[in-house]
This record gives C-alpha cells, sequence and structure tokens, in this order.
C-alpha cells in the first residue's frame, strides 16, 4: 500500500494486539493520523554509527502518511541518519489514563526538489507560523543560513497506545 495524496482518503485498517489491550476495538487510522497532525513536539530517535541510540526532541510534520522533518547537516540526527536510515518517531501525552501515543517506526529519506520542498516549507508555516518560515532551493531549506536538510519518514509499522481503557493498536505498511 503507497502513500496516500493530498485529497484521497486512505483506509488502513489496524489489529488489536490482546496481549497489551483491555480496549475491546482497536484506535482507528483516522484517530493516530489525528494525534500525528496536531502534535506540536515529536521525540526522533535515529542509531549512532556504534550502535547507541539517539533521542531528540523536534518539530515536524505529518503528510501524506509519512513525517517530515529537518535537522542541519552537523547535528547528531544527521549524522546517525548517514550511518542508518531506520528511524522510530513518538508523539502523544505523558497522561496515564488519558490520551493518545503514537509510535512510527520506519525509514527516513532525504527529500530534494525545489516544488517538493516549497510544499513542505508551505506545511511547516501553516503548523508553526513564522517561528518555522523556510525559504528553500533544490536541496535544503534555509539555503543562505544555516541549511536543513529535509527528510521523510515512511512507516513501517505504527503503534497507537491508548489510555482509557488501555489498547496496543498494530497498523502494518
Amino acid at each position: 500500500m503507497g502513500p496516500a495524496r493530498v485529497g484521497i482518503a486512505m483506509t488502513i485498517i489496524g489489529k488489536l494486539d490482546q496481549r497489551f489491550s483491555e480496549a475491546t476495538e482497536a484506535t482507528s487510522w483516522q484517530a493516530a493520523v489525528a494525534v500525528l497532525d496536531a502534535a506540536g513536539l515529536y521525540w526522533l530517535t535515529t542509531v549512532r554509527g556504534d550502535g547507541r541510540p539517539h533521542v531528540t526532541p523536534l518539530v515536524g510534520v505529518w503528510t501524506d502518511n509519512a513525517f517530515v522533518f529537518c535537522t542541519g547537516p552537523s547535528e547528531q540526527k544527521a549524522r546517525n541518519l548517514r550511518a542508518g536510515m531506520g528511524v522510530v518517531v513518538t508523539t502523544g501525552t505523558n497522561a496515564w489514563n488519558s490520551g493518545l501515543d503514537i509510535v512510527v517506526e520506519g525509514t527516513a529519506a532525504r527529500v530534494t526538489g525545489l516544488q517538493r520542498l516549497r510544499t513542505l516549507a508551505d506545511a511547516y508555516r501553516t503548523k508553526y507560523g513564522d517561528d518555522w518560515d523556510f525559504d528553500c532551493d533544490d536541496e535544503v531549506f534555509d539555503p543562505q543560513g544555516e541549511a536543513a536538510l529535509v527528510y521523510r519518514v515512511t512507516p513501517a509499522k505504527v503503534l497507537a497506545f491508548a489510555k482509557s481503557p488501555h489498547g496496543q493498536t498494530v497498523f502494518r505498511f
């Protein structure tokens, strides 16, 4: 199943994992996407060249059933991605009995091309306002400034952790 295009609904069915659930129904894909779309902050886990994990908070956008983020080429996460593209993205709430936590396991890939980067820069601007207002060229956001590489995380698996009642739903791609 490929990624959805803007304006086209995608039906993805999750499976409730009964081993870890008191819930009787799986979380819907629409509910998971709503959390991914609305989150103001995400946590990105990459793996260093020596195998140690690296976790960092960052902003990003959920678009076309993928997570998009940017980073400077000298930052730890960019250096880690040169060694391996497997990542985990998490978001949600730290409450025990309310909310929905989402874990996206996938592969990051560089995004290039002026039109694609302009579209993503617009998505950042729409979501975060002037705090994340990027110019771009064919390769990066902010080409005249600190140059941010842009990555798209294509999910292989998404986990949704409901908290009232507790339930774990697995979406596979």
